[in-house]
């Protein structure tokens, strides 16, 4: 099993109650989507994220198929707007 932390932002850590959590994975071949499928399961409201998720993996921005490993840090980043 792979503990990969995941930090939440702005929106994101009002829906989930936390700015942290720490989540298992299997192993070897864990992606990005197995983590966020992993954290909507076990942090209380994170259900309610949006489907579509922005994902940065040890602070560079990937997709959901990116593989991690134990250690690793997720981030899940709202959308951003301004001018």
């Amino acid at each position: 099993m792979a503990r990969v932390m995941v930090r939440f932002f702005a929106r994101y850590a009002e829906l989930t109650g936390c700015e942290t959590a720490a989540v298992l994975v299997p192993g070897s071949s864990a992606t990005v989507g197995d983590v966020l499928t992993r954290v909507r399961e076990t942090v209380p409201g994170a259900r309610s994220l949006p489907p579509r998720l922005l994902a940065a993996l040890n602070l560079r921005q990937v997709k959901h198929d990116a593989i991690v490993k134990d250690g690793d840090e997720v981030a899940l980043l709202p959308p951003l707007s301004g001018g």
